[in-house]
């Protein structure tokens, strides 16, 4: 689906904002605000005191901490003060302002401090792991002026990192900040394909993480395997709160678990639920899969509504059809099977393994059609008699029978034998 220019942020690949604003007249000239977007996906917030025509994608020099910082512009317009409330909640943060659309020798500048980044990352790697601090240096980002640098760690527990800040900051000759984490944050920085095939929805277009918790699982019947369940961060996996509303709503239909049905017959037990389908299925055992009933959640209901009367139902199932009878939907791909071809395959071994070597010569032959005539062939013999079969009854099926050629060259006699050309009776040699 494509954007309007004006609304849409083309060179931001992840957590971009259509702007349903764009189009509105005076959208720009009524709020002065505008988003900066840094590396590894930081956002900040600045005020265009200056008046400067700002517009998606223009890169700009802030105000930063000590010196300026190089950014890009995602947002603008009236949609900021939305978003700054959705980010940043009611807390009132200093706002900055924009210097200048960034010139070349802010670019210069800024290259300069970004071609410092990986080797600044493998050398505070090795500082930190001298210093034997339990914490993992995932990235470095240098402020657009090359007075700042951001560490990125990850830590499963409180890291006591005074001592490296002060050899870091002796080492690269820089103001340092270290910045804490997540293991779905670090997986959505470094990216990669999810088990479904596509790219992770943390590295695609997530822009914040909510906890998932494993009754997420349990509401959609899911097995709570660790291997199935967690993502590429060992952490739960994000797309379990997808659909868990859909699997709460519809889990409430569905009778409780140690609801038991009685019937003249038998006492039915609960064995299995379809959530989304609405049809539950009951054993007349508790354990063991025995008699299996499925009806629907409005029978059950009916069913549990006639036992609080006093009432039992002459069988459970009162004609309705289950899961299993009702017409599938017509799929090309639940039609046919993967491995028809290979069934056929080991069909034909296991016939030719059972057939004795003659029959398999004699197939192999006609299968090659070494002896086997053609249809078209025998149909044009049938029509036309041969020169020869019309030879042999005009002398009255005289001659000793040998079969007439095609042509009528003569046929080559073995040598000691009387040659001659072959008469008109059946193409026999003359006495």
């Amino acid at each position: 689906m494509e954007f309007d220019a004006k609304g849409y942020s083309r060179h931001d690949s992840k957590l971009h904002v259509y702007d349903w604003l764009a189009d509105v007249p005076g959208n720009e000239q009524d709020c002065d605000l505008v988003e900066v977007q840094f590396k590894n996906t930081r956002k900040g917030y600045y005020r265009n005191s200056n008046g400067l025509h700002l517009e998606k994608g223009d890169i700009v020099a802030v105000e930063a901490t000590p010196g300026h910082d190089i950014g890009t512009v995602t947002l603008t317009g009236r949609l900021v003060p939305l978003q700054m409330r959705k980010t940043m909640g009611r807390k009132e943060p200093e706002i900055k302002r924009v210097y200048r659309k960034a010139r070349p020798v802010d670019m210069e500048k800024y290259e300069e401090a970004k071609s410092r980044e990986h080797d600044t990352m493998i050398r505070s790697r090795q500082i930190a792991a001298s210093l034997n601090l339990d914490m993992k240096i995932g990235d470095v980002e240098y402020q657009g002026d090359c007075n700042k640098a951001i560490f990125y760690y990850i830590a499963d527990a409180r890291v006591d990192f005074r001592q490296l800040i002060k050899v870091l900051a002796d080492a690269f000759k820089v103001r340092i900040e270290m910045k804490q984490i997540g293991a779905r944050q670090e997986a959505g920085r470094i990216g990669g394909i999810g088990p479904c095939g596509r790219e992770l929805c943390c590295a695609a277009w997530m822009s914040n993480f909510v906890s998932v918790s494993t009754s997420a699982a349990r509401h959609q019947d899911l097995s709570l395997n660790p291997l199935k369940l967690a993502g590429q961060c060992a952490k739960l996996k994000c797309c379990l709160n997808y659909e868990v509303d859909c699997y709460v709503e519809a889990g409430r239909r569905i009778p409780h678990k140690d609801v038991t049905l009685e019937t003249m017959d038998a006492t039915y037990y609960f064995f299995k639920a379809d959530i989304l389908a609405g049809m539950i299925t009951y054993s007349t055992d508790k354990t063991v899969a025995a008699n299996l009933v499925t009806i629907s959640t409005r029978r059950a209901a009916e069913v549990i509504a006639m036992n609080k009367r006093g009432v039992k139902p002459d069988r459970l199932g009162d004609g309705e059809a289950s899961a299993e009878d009702k017409p599938r939907s017509a799929d090309l791909l639940e039609q046919e099977s993967v491995t028809r071809f290979d069934n056929r395959r080991r069909d034909n071994k296991k016939r030719k393994a059972k057939k004795p070597k003659s029959q398999q010569s004699s197939s192999q032959g006609e299968a090659n059609g070494a002896d086997a005539p053609r249809p078209q062939r025998q149909q044009r013999e049938a029509r036309q008699p041969r020169q020869g079969d019309a030879a042999q009854q005009q002398g009255g099926g005289q001659g000793q029978g040998n079969r007439p050629r095609r042509n009528n060259r003569p046929r080559r006699k073995p040598e000691g034998e009387a040659g001659g050309r072959p008469s008109g009776n059946g193409g026999a040699a003359p006495e």
